[in-house]
C-alpha cells in the first residue's frame, strides 16, 4: 500500500484526542432507549455489534431504536431539533458526506473534553483509518474504513470494449447514450469517490482543491453528463439498474462490487476495472452525536463507541463485503468475522483487491470545508434537471 505524502499528513486533527478532560460522565440509573440514525448504510456493519452492547452491558440500554435517512437531509432536520431544545437522535452513522456537513454546521458534540472515556485513536487504529479519523476533527470518531475506489462496474457480455482511460469512457458513453451511470455525489459513496478520484485521473491542477483545482474534472464531468438519462438519489438504484440491464457502466467501489452480488441484486459474472491514472480515494464511516443530546444519554454513547472499537465487535464490519474490507482497528483479521461473513467473501470477493490495494497510492477524500463546495458544485452545475 501506497501511501501517499498528502495522505501521510493529513492526520492533523484527531490523531488524539487531546485537550483538557473532563471529569467522567456517570451513565444511567435505570436504561435508556438510544435512537440511531444511519444516513450512510453502516447499520450493514455494524448493527449486531450494536445490540451486542444491550447484551454486554445490561441495565444500561432498554432497547435501540435504529432509522435510515438520506444524508442531505441530516443537517437540516438536526438545526430544527436544536433549535427548538429537542434533540431526538442520540448517535449518528454517517459517511465524510454526513461528518463534512456537519462540522460546516457546527452540529457535533465536541469529544475532545470525553477523551478519557473513548480509546486512543493512534494505539487502535490501522494508519489508514487513524488518517481518516483525522477528518472527523475531534467531532467523530472512525468506525469503518475501506480504500473505495472509483472503479467502473460492467456486465461483460455488453461491454466488448471495456474503457481504460477517462477518454475512452467518455467516447463509450457518447456512443451509448444512457447507458453510463453514477449516483448524486452528496448521497452516494461511489459516486463522491468518483468525483473525488477524477481530479487524479485527468491530472488536474490540484486535486485537494475543487473550487480552483477541478477544471479539467468539471468540464469531464459535464461532458459525460450529456450522456446520462439522469441521476439516482442513491447508490442502490444504479446496482438495480445494472443487474436489470438498463444500464451497462456504472460507477462502483470494492464494497459496492461485491455486496450486491451477494444479495443477488448484480449478476455474479459482473467486473470491474479502473481507469488510468487510477488512485484510491478512502471512504469511511463515522460516529457523531449531535449536540444536545443529554449527559446521561452522551456517557452511554460514550461507552457505545469504545465498544464498538474493540476488534471482536469490528469483525462485524467485513460484512458481506459492503465496505471490504471494514475493520478500523488493528488486528482484526477475516477469520474473526462471522461465518456468513467468510463465506460470502470467499465465493464473491476479488482476490486481485488485496494486489490493487498494495499497489496503488491512497489518497485522502477531501477535507470537510472541501467537500461541501464540491457537492455543492456539482448539484449546480452537473446534475442541476437530472436528480431524482
Amino acid at each position: 500500500m501506497t501511501i501517499t505524502r498528502r495522505f501521510a499528513l493529513a492526520a492533523g486533527a484527531g490523531l488524539a484526542l487531546g485537550g483538557r478532560a473532563r471529569a467522567e460522565l456517570a451513565l444511567p440509573k435505570s436504561p435508556v432507549v438510544v435512537t440511531v440514525v444511519d444516513v450512510a448504510g453502516n447499520l450493514a456493519l455494524t448493527q449486531k455489534a450494536i445490540e451486542a452492547y444491550r447484551r454486554a452491558r445490561p441495565g444500561i440500554v432498554s432497547r435501540f431504536a435504529f432509522t435510515k435517512a438520506p444524508a442531505p437531509e441530516l443537517p437540516s432536520k438536526l438545526k430544527a431539533q436544536q433549535a427548538a431544545g429537542r434533540v431526538d437522535i442520540d448517535l449518528v452513522l454517517t459517511g465524510t458526506d454526513g461528518i463534512a456537513a456537519g462540522i460546516e454546521q457546527k452540529l457535533w458534540v465536541d469529544l475532545k473534553p470525553h477523551a478519557g472515556q473513548l480509546p486512543k485513536p493512534a494505539e487502535i487504529y490501522q494508519p489508514a483509518a487513524l488518517r481518516l479519523n483525522g477528518l472527523a476533527q475531534d467531532q467523530g470518531l472512525c468506525v469503518a474504513w475501506y480504500p473505495s475506489g472509483p472503479l467502473i462496474e460492467y456486465m461483460p457480455e455488453r461491454v466488448k470494449t471495456v474503457p481504460a482511460t477517462a477518454e475512452e469512457l467518455l467516447a463509450w458513453a457518447r456512443q451509448n447514450k444512457g447507458r453510463f451511470m453514477y449516483a448524486r455525489p452528496a448521497n452516494s459513496g461511489p459516486g463522491r469517490t468518483w468525483i473525488m478520484g477524477l481530479p487524479y485521473i485527468l491530472g488536474d491542477s490540484d486535486p485537494t482543491d475543487p473550487a480552483k483545482g477541478w477544471d479539467k474534472t468539471w468540464e469531464y464531468l459535464r461532458a459525460i453528463g450529456e450522456t446520462v438519462d439522469y441521476y439516482p438519489g442513491g447508490t442502490s438504484q444504479t446496482m438495480k439498474e445494472l443487474g436489470e440491464g438498463s444500464r451497462d457502466i456504472i460507477v462502483s467501489t470494492t464494497g459496492w462490487d461485491i455486496n450486491p452480488r451477494v444479495l443477488g441484486v448484480v449478476p455474479a459474472e459482473a467486473k470491474v476495472g479502473t481507469l488510468k491514472n487510477f488512485r484510491w480515494v478512502a471512504d469511511a464511516h463515522y460516529m457523531a452525536v449531535p449536540k444536545g443530546v443529554p449527559d446521561e444519554k452522551l456517557a452511554v454513547l460514550l461507552d457505545l463507541m469504545a465498544f464498538l472499537l474493540q476488534p471482536a465487535q469490528q469483525a462485524y464490519t467485513y460484512d458481506e463485503g459492503y465496505f471490504y474490507p471494514g475493520p478500523a482497528v488493528k488486528g482484526v483479521t477475516l477469520d474473526m468475522a462471522p461465518p456468513e461473513s467468510r463465506a460470502a467473501l470467499k465465493e464473491f470477493g476479488r482476490p486481485e483487491y488485496d494486489r490493487m490495494i498494495a499497489e496503488h497510492p491512497i489518497e485522502m477524500p477531501l477535507d470537510p470545508d472541501k467537500l461541501v463546495v464540491a457537492f455543492r458544485r456539482w448539484d449546480e452545475q452537473v446534475g442541476s434537471g437530472k436528480k431524482r
